[in-house]
């Protein structure tokens, strides 16, 4: 099993670079000369970082029995 210090680790790492894109990409959106192509890319880097934090969150809950 992974330790829980690690996952929480990666999840601060995580967490960190998807607000710096969603900086980034506000920051793209705003100047109106952004590359739709490169704003795409960007979001979807941005749901699988989200979805990847999901992931090890979910780690990090005990099994319960049913």
């Amino acid at each position: 099993m992974i330790d829980v210090q690690e996952i929480h680790r990666r999840i601060i790492e995580l967490d960190v670079e998807h607000r710096d894109l969603d900086a980034v990409i506000e920051m793209l959106t705003r100047d109106g000369h952004a590359d739709q192509l490169q704003l795409r890319r960007l979001k979807k880097r941005k749901l699988q970082l989200k979805d990847h934090i999901t992931l090890l969150k979910m780690q990090l809950v005990p099994d319960v029995p049913a």
